[in-house]
């Protein structure tokens, strides 16, 4: 009975609702994922890409946080000391925008209505209300981090590592201020990082202006733009060098049509393509990025024409004051009555940047900002991939880096916001300009630079500034550089090679601290670079909410569960590829929780324990195939997932569990009772807990304490070899069981007969090697030896690994010929009209034009199994006929 106690244990169904919470409330408080810097233990550490303050949890920070944990739960039972740290993002812009949106809807304000710091304590009011909710979704789906090291990027101790680390650049000549073309958010009123530029098409107008005489025989060019406003700000018309219609041009000057002070000069470059449009383009430095480039090689003047705000401002025109798309209808306007309007397209569908958090075109803009110099540290950066100190998976993403890092532009750090790391900067009475570190004073009289820093500025530092680098710490000796950064390839460029960059340069500048790289080269962040794929809707899309098509994961994990949220993200996850996702995916994964449950729950009723492998004599084939399986996967599993393949570690565990366990070794069980049996069902059941455990902590942490009577299995070891081979004896027996079985039950199908229904039946193994295996074929398929009077009324041959076996089954009085017919009529409109649905998409070109591949794929498969029901079915309704 001590084994029906077990199954006792555990409630009548798997009901995640009911055991998640308080299970994952109850691993934190017994300390089990709080790091331990005097463990004698191998290190092992990660810190968690820090999500937004002001944000929640989308599926692409499930399946991050997911793959993170499935590493930090796997490497704890390994046998490390593992530190998943743990942090949140102050977000500068993203924060104080909603910040600013709030106090416009609450109270009718503005930023400006506040001094800076009555401003800024409004934000810190805001993060102390909302800044949880990512951190109660991070607990709801079983993030296994240090919750005691939880770190912030403006908290008092990662603000001391960004003075730290600027003023070490700064006095190195590696930071520096300057006038130079940024993006540039007219809402926000600041510039914006390249990440936080979102690209759109948009319907807009293509306008061909002509400068110069409007007489044909006298010098002019026509040019073609699709911002009309800008060319308040043009200052030359770029041709190619070796354009024969203009060359007589080049050189010469061309009156601006509304500034009377201004002539647009006539410049060759090789950047201007003489095939497109009419081979001249319109220069505008400080509202273009090509343009400015060009500008620089020409040494062209710059004059900026909108202010902070988007408005023309400082031209000396009528157009001043006026908003920038205002001013591009009516400029184009005054242009039209000078006869200067050549050709007019509308709509004109062209890419346009957009402030991601605001919403508006952005404008390039000239402005005075403070840049890192990036060559020495980019250099850096690359050979630690070059050199082996941090290996990228999968490798195939490295031209991609490198691309970046070799041909980095010198990065803009400084905002013009409140809300972030004010830059250390302060100005003096008399133009003095200082840096300050962290423990230095500030002069009497100083004033601070107004700015802050790029909020991927502080979060570069994040791997080592979380363990409190600029001070030499335990957590730095012990932890640093950490193992693996788990992330998505679209932050490849802007976060992980500015980790890269600051994390060589603290190691070449603090080796005392962070120590020493391989071969004397400097410290690097992490060893490992892991990067996954982009979450997708199930037809490939990307999720957004113009579309409509994202998910919650909380959704998820409140209809399916936090398990089989995870088991879906990690199932589907491959290096470096985008993962399509629905809702019938995570079905599945509940499903396959349920199954595992139910499979547990049986096998604990019929008495399964942990006590160790039987001796190899007493095993019957059933017990060796399932041993020398479970180890193939055993060994499958830690091989891919040593490799971060998690897709294909979670499928093999999947396809193990139900196909081979669940589905046969079980029902084998059922028929071959005894102690010997029961060890083996709980020496599986007890690997296999603990295999999924890093995907599936809350179901197999419930099972495996009621198999085993244990703690936890935070607290067990991770499997092992076990030194079993597959006895290819019992697998090709057991491979010839589940065929025959398999063919016996379609066969009794076909005929009509209920699944319930025991049928007698003759079975010839004279022709094959299935010795002492009878008992269970006839179990397993529900066929009872003949009698008295038994008859052949049905017959199939079935060709197994060696021979072939007749089975002549007597299905007189068995089977309702009304009915069965009924029921096979149904069946064959139902395969009929499937047929007939997916033969039309497929024939359906546009929809093949448009559709993934992936989703043709899985059509046409359906497509070819309807094929094969109607004909087996015709057939059948045949046989009964006759």
């Amino acid at each position: 009975m001590a084994e029906n106690n077990r199954a006792d244990k555990l409630p009548k169904s798997w009901d995640p609702a009911t055991v998640e919470s308080a299970l994952y409330q109850e691993w934190v408080d017994r300390g089990y994922f709080t790091a331990d810097v005097n463990s004698l233990k191998p290190a092992f550490s990660i810190v968690l890409p820090p999500p937004n303050v002001t944000g929640q949890l989308h599926m692409g920070h499930a399946l991050d946080h997911t793959l993170m944990d499935a590493i930090a739960r796997r490497k704890r039972m390994q046998g490390y000391e593992v530190l998943w740290l743990p942090g949140m993002d102050h977000a500068g812009i993203a924060t104080q925008s909603k910040v600013e949106a709030r106090l416009k809807e609450t109270e009718g304000k503005t930023r400006w209505d506040y001094s800076r710091e009555e401003f800024i304590a409004k934000v810190w009011e805001w993060k102390r209300e909302f800044g949880g909710t990512i951190g109660e979704q991070m607990r709801a789906i079983g993030d296994s981090v240090d919750w005691s090291r939880e770190r912030f990027t403006l908290d008092e101790g990662l603000s001391r590592a960004v003075q730290t680390i600027f003023k070490q650049l700064y006095d190195r000549g590696l930071i520096y201020r300057a006038h130079r073309l940024i993006n540039w958010s007219p809402v926000l009123e600041t510039a914006v990082s390249d990440i936080e530029v979102v690209y759109k098409d948009v319907d807009g107008e293509l306008v061909s202006i002509r400068y110069g005489s409007l007489d044909d025989d006298q010098p002019h060019v026509v040019v073609a733009t699709t911002r009309v406003e800008t060319m308040l700000g043009d200052v030359a018309v770029a041709v190619h060098p070796d354009d024969e219609r203009y060359r007589d041009l080049v050189g010469t000057r061309l009156p601006h049509p509304f500034i009377p002070d201004r002539s647009m000069i006539v410049v060759a470059d090789d950047y201007v393509d003489p095939e497109f449009g009419t081979g001249a383009v319109k220069i505008t430095p400080a509202h273009d990025p090509n343009d400015y480039a060009l500008g620089l090689r020409h040494n062209l003047d710059m004059p900026t024409i909108m202010d902070a705000t988007g408005h023309i401002a400082g031209t000396g025109t009528m157009f001043d004051g006026m908003d920038r798309f205002e001013a591009r209808v009516k400029i184009r306007e005054e242009l039209a009555k000078q006869g200067r309007i050549v050709a007019e397209k509308r709509p004109y569908q062209h890419s346009v940047g957009h402030s991601e958090r605001s919403g508006e075109p952005i404008e390039p803009r000239l402005s005075l900002q403070w840049f890192v110099k990036v060559d020495e540290l980019a250099r850096m950066a690359g050979d630690a991939i070059r050199e082996g100190d941090t290996t990228i998976h999968p490798t195939s993403a490295e031209p991609r880096y490198f691309d970046w890092v070799d041909d980095m532009h010198d990065w803009t750090i400084s905002r013009q916001l409140w809300w972030g790391h004010r830059i250390p900067i302060w100005y003096g009475p008399d133009g003095e300009v200082v840096c300050l570190g962290p423990d230095d004073e500030v002069p009497e009289g100083y004033t601070q630079d107004p700015d802050v820093l790029d909020t991927w500025f502080s979060s570069a530092l994040w791997p080592f500034s979380t363990m409190g680098w600029p001070e030499k710490t335990p957590e730095l000796e012990k932890f640093y550089p950490t193992s693996v950064l788990v992330t998505a390839y679209d932050i490849l460029f802007f976060w992980v090679a500015r980790m890269m960059m600051f994390g060589t340069f603290a190691g070449l500048t603090t080796p005392e601290i962070l120590g020493s790289g391989r071969d004397g080269r400097p410290q690097i962040p992490f060893t490992d670079l892991f990067l996954h794929g982009l979450v997708r809707d199930e037809h490939g899309r990307k999720m957004s909410k113009s579309l409509g098509n994202g998910i919650d994961p909380m959704d998820w994990v409140a209809e399916y569960g936090a398990d089989a949220l995870r088991f879906t993200l990690a199932r589907g996850s491959n290096p470096g590829v985008d993962l399509p996702l629905g809702a019938d995916a995570a079905q599945s994964s509940r499903n396959f929780a349920t199954k595992l449950f139910n499979a547990t729950r049986f096998a604990l009723m019929n008495g399964a324990h942990v006590a160790g492998i039987p001796d190899a004599a007493d095993l019957t084939d059933a017990d060796k195939w399932i041993l020398g399986r479970l180890e193939q996967v055993r060994a499958a599993v830690d091989d891919y997932l040593d490799r971060y393949q998690f897709a294909k570690a979670n499928e093999a565990l999947y396809q193990f569990t139900w196909n081979e366990f669940c589905d046969w070794y079980l029902e084998i069980a059922k028929v071959q009772p005894g102690e010997v049996t029961q060890r083996v069902l709980g020496y599986v059941l007890d690997t296999l807990l603990r295999l999924l455990h890093p995907t599936m902590p809350f179901v197999t942490e419930t099972l495996w304490r009621a198999l085993t009577d244990q703690e936890s299995l935070n607290l067990a070891t991770w499997p092992t070899p076990s030194g079993i081979a597959l006895d290819d004896t019992a697998a090709r027996r057991v491979a010839d069981v589940e065929k025959l079985v398999t063919e016996i039950r379609r066969f009794r199908s076909d005929q009509g007969v209920k699944p319930s229904q025991k049928v007698p039946a003759q079975l010839d193994f004279a022709a094959v090697d299935l010795d002492g295996q009878e008992h269970v074929v006839r179990s397993l398929a529900r066929v009872t030896a003949p009698e008295a009077g038994f008859a052949t009324t049905a017959a199939i041959e079935v060709r197994l690994s060696v021979g072939t076996v007749v089975v002549a089954l007597d299905t007189s009085g068995t089977v309702d010929k009304a009915a069965e017919r009924k029921r096979l009529e149904k069946d064959l409109a139902a395969q009929q009209k499937e047929l007939d649905s997916t033969s039309k998409k497929l024939a359906n070109d546009a929809f093949l034009a448009k559709a993934p591949a992936a989703v043709v794929a899985k059509i046409t498969e359906r497509q070819r199994i309807a094929t094969e029901e109607v004909a087996r079915i015709s057939a059948r309704l045949r046989e009964l006929e006759g």
